[in-house]
């Protein structure tokens, strides 16, 4: 078992893709209306890299992109928010970037992902293997590099060398069930991958996927909490979360905005609740931190560019009533 100090280090080795999202423009347009489209980074891991670059970490992206005009987009716009992406592979081919088209609104909410020969599924084996883990304070991956060969193989490698390095490994579960051959390959997958983590996180339909009932998410996140991981956090939008440690159990509300969109909240809460860890806080304080991040990202425009600095969280809590009570 890792030792979780070890992440006030702030220096993260994160697995995953990075690709491209196009929003409907203006805001509150829907796709098949938009006048224009604006451009962004995207892909899960990609946002929370840059989460923990705006909160004054260091995140190094391990992953691969396509070797045409949007690969380099996802490259450059790495370089600008001073994410490390000298473990970033060009590959060539059939393989194409990931590519979101989304909108900006919060009813009926459109969003169409192209994934097909996702480039990021392209990461092997030697990839994670050049990664020098000592150099981190924990390994982060999303679940979607699990949907695929021969990157399900190559981040169970990875994880089996930053353990070796002693590095804690952090698991937001991430389940996207277009990425998969099937729920049941899927489910055995995550359940493989959740048991060898030290700090999981998802939501109820998440967890209750990985329990093989809806109705019993809570229990398995209970169980991996009680058996393998240090920290898992349930969260259950709307009604706030449920944090379990092997000593403790508690509950916390959510901060209420005036949402522009659902999108992004899980990257940005990751990111500001790893950061609040890193930082020395307690935990209750790191979850409700990571809950005003996801808050307000989901009150602007796009989700790598609205993950907020210390400052504008700082200011988000200090002028905002909640959270509410759980």
């Amino acid at each position: 078992m890792a030792d979780l100090e070890r992440i006030d280090g702030n220096s993260f080795v994160v697995l995953g893709r990075a690709g491209m999202d196009m929003y409907a423009d203006p805001p509150g347009a829907k796709v098949e209306d938009a006048a224009q489209f604006t451009t962004a980074l995207g892909g899960s891991s990609a946002n929370i890299s840059v989460a923990f670059t705006r909160h004054g970490g260091k995140a190094a992206l391990v992953t691969c992109v396509s070797d045409d005009a949007i690969g380099r987009f996802a490259l450059n716009q790495l370089d600008r928010y001073g994410i490390d992406r000298s473990h970033v592979r060009p590959v060539g081919g059939e393989a194409r970037n990931s590519l979101a088209v989304v909108e900006t609104r919060l009813e009926d909410t459109q969003s169409v992902i192209y994934r097909n020969g996702a480039a990021d599924f392209a990461m092997t084996t030697e990839d994670v293997a050049a990664v020098d883990y000592t150099r981190y304070a924990a390994l982060i991956t999303t679940g979607t590099v699990f949907a695929a060969e021969p990157s399900r193989s190559a981040t169970f490698h990875a994880f089996d060398l930053a353990r070796a390095a002693g590095l804690p490994l952090i698991f937001d579960v991430d389940y996207r069930p277009y990425s998969w051959p099937s729920a049941k390959i899927a489910a055995e997958t995550y359940s493989r991958a959740a048991a060898m983590c030290d700090i999981i996180i998802g939501n109820d339909v998440e967890f209750g996927f990985m329990a093989g009932d809806y109705d019993k998410g809570l229990d398995k996140a209970r169980e991996l909490a009680a058996t393998t991981a240090r920290i898992v956090v349930y969260k259950m939008g709307e009604e706030g979360a449920v944090t379990i440690t092997r000593d403790d159990e508690f509950r916390t509300g959510i901060y209420p905005v005036q949402a522009l969109k659902p999108t992004g909240a899980g990257d940005s809460f990751m990111g500001g609740f790893i950061a609040a860890l890193a930082a020395g806080l307690p935990l209750r304080d790191a979850v409700l931190r990571g809950s005003a991040c996801a808050a307000i990202v989901v009150g602007r425009v796009g989700c790598a560019p609205a993950m907020p600095t210390p400052a504008e969280l700082e200011a988000f809590l200090s002028s905002h009533p909640g959270p509410t009570t759980p």
